[in-house]
């Protein structure tokens, strides 16, 4: 062991960080011909020495920190007491320009203070009055929070110039703020300073170009682009079918359909305008020639499922059984039949529960989102016996009537399906969008806490939970399992809001609704047991390919196989039929986003769509007429369709005491 002295072993300790300061100071405010300073950093609390055009500097400048107020996490870091922040009076929307008074360089070096939206058309600029070409320019970083940028002028030294603050960019982080342009005779050093290389990282692809927007159905198919050998039709649309939310196939084959009239809000008792319709194809051309009112008067319907003499259906706060007679021309049988409640009605509507399907061992699963936090119970449960549920995968048995939670995590799925091996798989929005789901998992959430996914887990942590913690939690979760997929739907790495509309080239964007593993018997090899979802912002059919990996799965990226080329698309789930063929309900709308107005969504229209290849004939079904043996002989079908349907239906039966 070497032997040091204390003068050596004192330098090679390590040393404290000292946060680099400010050595900027004041600087130079940039002065008019006579030598008044100019107004470049509005501390009269004026636009005076500026020309502002279009509405997106009106009633500037701010005074104070408005930023801190409304988002905790940042503040408007101006200097003095006004800046520039074209958000705060009026949000993203309004656009123009405000240019400064020219003058001239006078010192090599300046610097200003910029933050807000990352777009070109978000920017401060810098501009020679002699040519009218900007030699400069800077933009935000997606933070509210203003941030100095150094500009060296050596080329520019006693030419006159001018500033230029542009809004022209709508919608997300659509603003800019500016503030305190100054000289300096050096290079001023800020320890926040933001540079070139953080500018140019936070920059975003362009708006992608869709070409269409409100098309008719019939037009709106026939414009949809497909691989070779598939034909898109028209089943049905507006006025036979409007706001499809969800549907499902019976055992002939049968669509049905729930419309969604209520969304985004619940309508008071006895208002409900949501409606069920059964339409069906007696003909074989692909699109529907005989249509049934099936029920009206629900409310907030948001899932629904057929099977066991009934219609299964989610109507928060409620999971609803109402039973049908006369199946040649269904109505309902008697009043709904309140089976659980307690799902969340009032916050997030487009999360609650959703995308009802039968599963491999006889439950009715479903999934439901992060943000419409629920406490599920048989009517007249008491709180301390009710199942959080929130970003979850559950199950309901349909003759036991058990509800439990199947899973917990990730943020808001609208979609769920099995493989051929009964492995369930869902999507989802914002967080990375493929999950092979497995029975009592817990996953990355949007938001949240992992939370006791029964009542007897609750009951055996709640001990060892923090004074006032909720009781729901469980605070043994040290890690959760992440995304399945190798890839993300969305561009650039500014998180995936940010890359709404401009993600054509990775898949379209974050958002994803429905879900089909193809096990069809009718398509090409090359897509059976494939993942299609459908992209809200790409108005495609994105399509994963789950490929095992050690004891589960991971997502591949592949080709996507439908692409609308609409701006209104928006379908909301897929499922394949007795054929092979694909159905496929779209919600029809030029609003991609959940909010809370009524009257945000247009109201008069909704799609049926129905994909065939190689112009695959329609075969009449009605597996409630085949007997036990048949249905049995089912199991090994090719078209899961068949082999889901039969295997239903003899579960069915058993139940019944007739097998």
């Amino acid at each position: 062991m070497k032997k040091v002295s204390e003068s050596d072993w004192k330098a090679a300790q390590p040393k404290h960080y000292v946060k680099p300061k400010d050595t900027a100071l004041k600087g130079y405010l940039p002065t008019a011909n006579g030598g008044r300073e100019l107004n470049l950093g509005f501390e009269d609390g004026s636009l005076r020495d500026w020309t502002a055009e279009g509405n997106a500097f009106a009633k500037q400048p701010i005074r104070g920190d408005t930023v801190n107020p409304r988002r905790a996490d940042m503040k408007s870091n101006h200097a003095g007491n006004f800046w520039i922040g074209t958000y705060e009076i009026a949000g993203d929307d309004p656009t123009g320009t405000l240019t400064s008074a020219s003058f001239k360089v006078s010192h090599p070096w300046a610097s200003f203070r910029v933050a807000g939206g990352p777009w070109d058309k978000t920017r401060i600029e810098l501009v020679r009055a002699d040519t009218g070409k900007a030699f400069f320019s800077a933009r935000g970083t997606e933070s509210e929070e203003l941030r100095p940028v150094v500009v060296d002028l050596k080329e520019h030294l006693d030419k006159e110039i001018f500033i230029r603050v542009v809004d022209q960019q709508g919608g997300h982080w659509g603003h800019i703020n500016y503030d305190d342009f100054r000289f300096f005779a050096e290079r001023p050093q800020f320890a926040n300073e933001l540079t070139v290389a953080e500018v140019q990282q936070a920059v975003l692809p362009e708006i992608d170009s869709v070409k269409f927007a409100g098309l008719p159905a019939d037009r709106a198919a026939a414009e949809a682009e497909l691989p070779a050998g598939f034909k898109m039709h028209a089943f049905a649309a507006e006025p036979d079918v409007t706001q499809p939310i969800a549907f499902c196939l019976d055992d002939r084959g049968r669509v049905w359909v729930a419309e969604g009239h209520n969304y985004p809000k619940k309508a008071p008792l006895g208002e409900g305008r949501d409606r069920i319709l059964v339409f069906e194809d007696t003909n074989g051309d692909h699109k529907f020639d005989k249509r049934t009112v099936f029920m009206e008067g629900l409310n907030l319907v948001s899932g629904m499922e057929v099977g066991f003499g009934g219609v299964w259906i989610g109507a928060a706060p409620e999971l609803l059984f109402v039973p049908v007679s006369d199946w040649n021309n269904p109505k309902p049988a008697g009043k709904p039949q309140v089976l659980l409640d307690g799902w969340d009605e009032l916050r997030d509507t487009h999360e609650t529960l959703n995308t009802f399907l039968w599963g491999p061992d006889g439950w009715l699963y479903g999934v439901h989102g992060v943000f419409c936090p629920s406490h599920v119970g048989k009517p007249g449960t008491p709180m301390s016996e009710r199942q959080r549920v929130d970003a979850a995968i559950w199950r309901y048995h349909p003759v036991r009537h058990e509800f439990e939670v199947f899973a917990e995590g990730t943020s808001n799925p609208w979609g769920i399906d099995f493989n051929e091996y009964g492995h369930a798989f869902i999507e989802a929005c914002v967080i990375p969008h493929f999950w092979h789901v497995i029975q009592g998992a817990r996953y990355q959430r949007q938001g949240g806490q992992h939370y006791a996914i029964s009542i007897e887990e609750m009951k055996r942590v709640q001990k060892h939970l923090p004074p006032n913690a909720p009781q729901y939690l469980n605070p043994f979760i040290y890690d959760d399992i992440k995304t399945h997929g190798d890839h993300v739907h969305y561009a650039g790495n500014k998180g995936p809001h940010a890359a709404n509309n401009r993600s054509d080239e990775v898949g379209g964007g974050h958002a994803h609704s429905g879900l089909m593993i193809y096990l069809g018997d009718s398509w090409p090899d090359e897509y059976r047991g494939k993942a299609f979802m459908n992209n809200i912002h790409g108005q495609r059919l994105n399509m994963d390919i789950p490929v095992r990996n050690g004891s589960g799965y991971v997502g591949k990226h592949g080709p996507d196989f439908l692409n609308f080329h609409d701006k209104w698309s928006q379908v909301l789930n897929m499922l394949y039929d007795q054929d092979g063929s694909m159905y496929l309900i779209d919600w029809y709308d030029a609003n991609q986003c959940h909010h809370n107005r009524y009257d945000g969504h247009d109201r008069s229209n909704g799609r049926i769509y129905k994909v065939v290849y190689n112009n695959q004939r329609v075969t009449p079904v009605d597996f409630q007429a085949l007997d036990d043996v048949d249905l049995a002989k089912l199991q090994s079908h090719r078209n899961e369709f068949k082999a889901r349907h039969a295997r239903r239906v003899l579960q069915e039966r058993a139940a019944a005491g007739r097998i």
